[in-house]
């Protein structure tokens, strides 16, 4: 039994480790290989795979992928690292394919997995997010211990954590390449990010535009909020406080408007309509 030490760049072989595997290449079927069930990469940019299946036709895979045996199913063998060259090797016609076998708990097939797209930048931001997420919530890691075992500040991965605070809309733009993760850090904690993002995509503000257009935006609504007339916040407060309920007033030039009462279950409810029937 070897390890592996050269061929797969420092990162995954430091991950390997003391890592057992079996002394030589061997070809497996493509058949015989399935998907790893960790893969953070959900999304494979067709143009890129492309690239790699003219390759492989030209000069075969020269890197063989890494395996280990599968839980679910004795006679299959499932990706650690290489799902890439896997499914360009089904696009380039291949039946068989080079891989080393490895023992690998789930844990360490994440880890390689994760490892193996970052260093090579094939993952989105939010897959990236994602990734990071899963070694917190299925194997214990804390924001520290990630750090250390990506190479990256603590900062960088607590920045890509809060990616996935986002609106759902704004994580499909995400995906979708439409807004960058630098757009989307600009995002995170705005309560109008859904509209920010449809005006990054419809404009095709750069990052810079986009900080720009936040900050004339965050500008104008501190104005409207210092506009507010103060006998109108002083009446707020008044009926507030009388009926123990949350009000706001909304009055125009004309001197017309809305009254609106915030009740949280069907006592309040009751309270306001007693209030209004002993009045009126």
């Amino acid at each position: 039994m070897n390890k592996i030490k050269k061929g797969l760049g420092r990162g995954l072989s430091s991950l390997i480790g003391e890592t057992k595997v079996e002394n030589k290449t061997n070809n497996l079927k493509l058949a015989e290989i399935v998907p790893n069930k960790y893969q953070p990469r959900k999304n494979f940019d067709e143009e890129n795979l492309n690239d790699l299946v003219n390759s492989i036709k030209e000069r075969g895979i020269i890197q063989p992928i890494i395996v280990r045996k599968s839980e679910t199913n004795n006679s299959k063998y499932e990706i650690i690292a290489g799902e890439r060259r896997w499914l360009a090797a089904q696009k380039a016609g291949l039946h068989e394919i080079p891989v080393v076998v490895t023992d690998a708990d789930d844990l360490k097939s994440l880890e390689f997995a994760i490892v193996e797209n970052v260093q090579r930048h094939d993952l989105n931001p939010l897959e990236e997010a994602q990734g990071y997420k899963r070694l917190i919530d299925e194997f214990a890691y804390d924001q520290e211990k990630v750090s250390k075992f990506i190479g990256k500040s603590r900062s960088y991965i607590t920045n890509s954590l809060r990616l996935l605070t986002l609106p759902s809309l704004v994580l499909k733009f995400i995906e979708e390449k439409k807004i960058s993760a630098g757009h989307a850090k600009i995002l995170v904690g705005l309560s109008n990010a859904d509209f920010i993002a449809e005006k990054i995509v419809e404009k095709k503000l750069s990052v810079r535009q986009t900080e720009n257009f936040v900050k004339i935006f965050k500008r104008k609504s501190a104005n409207k909020r210092h506009q507010i007339d103060p006998n109108i916040t002083s009446l707020e407060e008044i009926i507030s406080e009388k009926t123990g309920l949350n009000v706001k007033i909304k009055n125009d030039k004309k001197n017309k408007g809305t009254i609106m009462f915030k009740y949280h279950d069907l006592d309040q409810l009751n309270k306001i309509i007693d209030i209004i029937k002993t009045n009126y």
